[in-house]
């Protein structure tokens, strides 16, 4: 296995550890999940470019790459659900959207052909990190309040962090559809028999 296929099993290996992180409460977990969301997001800018530089591009790879993506955001998005920090609508539309592109590259796969991903589902990738991301920071800043390191109350910020999480998530939101019905148009000719 060469080293961008390994940063990206690297970045599978790494949600259950941010999960825990996130759900399991003790002090700084917000901050613990966050670095491991990080590391793992960085994982994600290098194996690309290491591939694209060494020419060390795989089947294994393109399939494993946006699979590893899915996997990390969604897992975030699900426990910001879980823990209240967001709105159910996003991850249920980024769930039917990953459905949907991985059915039309399976059927794509089964006819020998393997669709990578585009600069739209790369953009969605993006918009979809920097949000969960900012999110992180916000309720690392309310952890800090909550811990009485920040000597505010925490409520006062509760509100207006989730709108500006609701915000940055539906920015993400539009390239999520963007992206998808890109990929559906791009791969039509693979699913005409249904």
């Amino acid at each position: 296995m060469n080293l961008p296929n390994k940063l990206t099993v690297l970045r599978i290996l790494l949600v259950p550890f941010m999960i825990a992180a996130l759900l399991i409460p003790f002090a700084h977990h917000v901050l613990v999940a966050g670095l491991i969301f990080g590391i793992a997001s960085i994982t994600d800018c290098l194996d690309g470019k290491i591939a694209r530089k060494r020419n060390l591009i795989t089947a294994f790879g393109k399939f494993a790459d946006p699979l590893a993506d899915k996997i990390l955001v969604i897992a975030s998005l699900v426990c910001f659900v879980y823990l209240g920090w967001s709105d159910p609508v996003l991850p249920i539309l980024v769930l039917f959207r990953e459905f949907a592109v991985t059915s039309v590259r399976l059927v794509a796969a089964s006819k020998g052909n393997v669709v990578a991903a585009n600069i739209w589902g790369k953009l969605k990738t993006v918009t979809q990190m920097i949000a969960v991301i900012g999110i992180f920071v916000m309720q690392y800043f309310s952890e800090l309040c909550s811990l009485s390191i920040i000597p505010l109350d925490p409520a006062i910020f509760s509100t207006i962090f989730f709108i500006i999480g609701e915000v940055l998530l539906w920015i993400s939101g539009i390239f999520t559809i963007i992206s998808g019905l890109i990929y559906i148009f791009k791969c039509k000719e693979y699913i005409s028999d249904f």
